[in-house]
């Protein structure tokens, strides 16, 4: 299944080589994209912090996934969430970030807040 599911991600092919996938759906309701992207941003922090490491994988043209898993028409599948231990040490550096007069405005947008 994992593989099969690779095979469907266009932005995370690599989900097929990992251990375990979490594939998230969502009723299509008000509220549900941005309660089920806490609770994704949940999972990925806790992995995270248990030595695991995870992404999000979709953004959309999921629809042969919900096909796949059998997913109810009323659902939509919102990401897939590949576990697994990492190969190699990530992170440790220093991310070359924008300043922030670059990306936050003062009260109004074109405003550099400094």
């Amino acid at each position: 299944m994992l593989r099969r599911l690779g095979e469907l991600a266009s932005s995370g092919p690599y989900v097929a080589q990992s251990p375990l996938a979490i594939v998230i759906a969502v009723d299509k309701t008000r509220f549900a994209v941005s309660d089920a992207s806490r609770a994704i941003q949940s999972m990925l922090l806790t992995a995270w912090a248990d030595g695991v490491g995870s992404n999000w994988v979709g953004f959309g043209d999921l629809d042969k996934v919900k096909a796949l898993l059998d997913i109810p028409a009323k659902l939509e599948v919102l990401a897939i969430l590949p576990l697994g231990y990492p190969t190699r040490a990530i992170g440790g550096g220093k991310k070359a970030r924008k300043p922030l007069r670059d990306v936050a405005h003062l009260e109004r947008f074109g405003r550099p807040f400094e």
